[in-house]
């Protein structure tokens, strides 16, 4: 049976933002999704899910969130060979870099990256319709 969890670190609100619009494209193909933020979930509980939707904002010098996403992250990475994932995130300055370096780490895991969304602060009408259809199409693919 498929099954999606979507996980995201949120400091602001905006990327919580996104995964609830990503959560409505999931639901909207009828496929079962638990909504995580990091703190709450964990590589070990990634067994049994078909599907990731990963969120996590631009931090520092672009990059993950170091305390708990960019850890997570770096577990997961073990776990996520031949699977369907996306990937979203805001950002207040730069250009996207971390979306990048995100992008390739989850394509040499292995993954089956299946498309990204990124917002310049906070997500505006189009970001959240782009990440419906980000959860849309991961549903779609599990």
């Amino acid at each position: 049976m498929s099954k999606i969890a979507v996980v995201y670190w949120s400091g602001t609100g905006n990327t919580e933002a996104m995964a609830n619009s990503v959560i409505e494209g999931i639901k909207a193909v009828g496929i079962d999704v638990d909504l995580f933020q990091v703190d709450d979930f964990s590589a070990d509980k990634m067994d049994g899910y078909t599907g990731f939707a990963f969120g996590c904002p631009a931090m520092g010098d672009e990059v993950l969130e170091e305390d708990s996403f960019e850890p997570f992250f770096t577990e997961a990475e073990e776990k996520i060979a031949d699977i369907p994932v996306v990937l979203f995130g805001s950002y207040g300055w730069g250009g996207g870099a971390w979306m990048e370096a995100w992008v390739d780490r989850t394509k040499n895991a292995g993954a089956k990256l299946l498309g990204n969304v990124i917002a310049e602060n906070a997500p505006d009408d189009d970001v959240l319709a782009n990440c419906e259809k980000l959860g849309k199409d991961l549903a779609n693919a599990v």
